[in-house]
């Protein structure tokens, strides 16, 4: 009987020392078989993204990218040059329009000139053409040149810069031949401003012709002119008809009037005219009809 007091406790003892060293958890107990039943408790995985809650994020990000770029309405330019017939391409037609200078021609001075509007004289007197005093009224300041601290013209704004470009070719005979020339000839008015000297460097023409060609500046002259080619006719120089009745100026009369009521801009009426001023007298005879 002790032997199998001992026994039994020996078992208990064993059973007893086995639970303890196993790192398993009871789970529950199967009353049928009599036997202790455990398992393994795995700790919780973390969950694994959903590949399809991944395309909608990025899908998300490339939406609100394009509505950004789609908002922004700013061109981008592959250089400066771009840039500058980007802002200055609208004041150079309307100069070819008055004054019959090629828009062309005037964009490629200016962006030679001006370093595409980053040279240091631009940038402090917006002075777009490097024109210089010469018995000029306005502002002015001093820059380095052909010489040092040489007189320059300042204006308040870009496009008097451009307007004074223009009235200096015109008012001066010795560019007179150019306005012989057709508008879309872009490279007879490129050497026949050398050739006026308007220029010393001896590859100016050739510096003008390679900004028209490799920006394409010539769609410009035919947006005027309104070629659809390079072969478009050359706009038409306005000629006095002497045969015409002449207006005579009244009291309260004005270009602008007086233009208006012949369909003409007043730069015409005062090109018809050879009129050097906006003044008018009373009894003064006008020629208002073009040919």
């Amino acid at each position: 009987m002790m032997k199998c007091k001992v026994v039994m406790s020996i078992v208990v003892v064993a059973l007893i020392l086995s639970a303890c060293g196993s790192k398993k958890k009871v789970n529950g107990y199967n009353k049928r078989k009599g036997e202790v039943k455990t398992e393994v408790v795995e700790p919780p995985k973390p969950p694994k993204p959903n590949p399809v809650d991944e395309v909608a994020e990025e899908t998300v990000e490339e939406i609100n990218e394009t509505e950004t770029s789609a908002k922004d309405n700013t061109p981008v330019f592959k250089d400066n040059v771009e840039r500058y017939i980007y802002n200055f391409n609208a004041i150079a037609k309307d100069e070819m329009k008055l004054y019959g200078i090629p828009a062309s021609i005037t964009l490629a001075q200016g962006v030679l000139e001006s370093n595409a509007g980053q040279g240091e004289l631009t940038l402090k007197s917006n002075n777009h053409f490097g024109i210089k005093c010469n018995g000029w009224q306005g502002e002015k300041v001093y820059h380095d040149d052909d010489a040092l601290d040489e007189c320059f013209r300042k204006y308040n704004n870009p496009k008097y810069s451009f307007r004074d470009h223009s009235l200096f070719l015109t008012d001066r005979r010795r560019y007179a031949k150019l306005f012989e020339l057709n508008k879309d000839d872009y490279e007879s008015w490129a050497y026949g401003l050398k050739s006026a000297g308007y220029a010393t460097d001896p590859k100016y023409p050739d510096k003008l012709i390679s900004i028209i060609e490799r920006y394409e500046l010539y769609k410009y002259d035919d947006e005027v002119l309104g070629n659809g080619d390079r072969k478009g006719k050359a706009q038409k120089e306005l000629k006095v008809d002497y045969t015409s009745i002449r207006y005579t100026v009244k009291k309260g009369d004005t270009l602008y009037s007086i233009s208006q009521s012949y369909d003409l801009t007043i730069e015409e009426l005062k090109k018809l005219n050879n009129l050097k001023s906006d003044n008018l007298a009373i009894g003064q005879k006008l020629y208002v009809k073009s040919l």
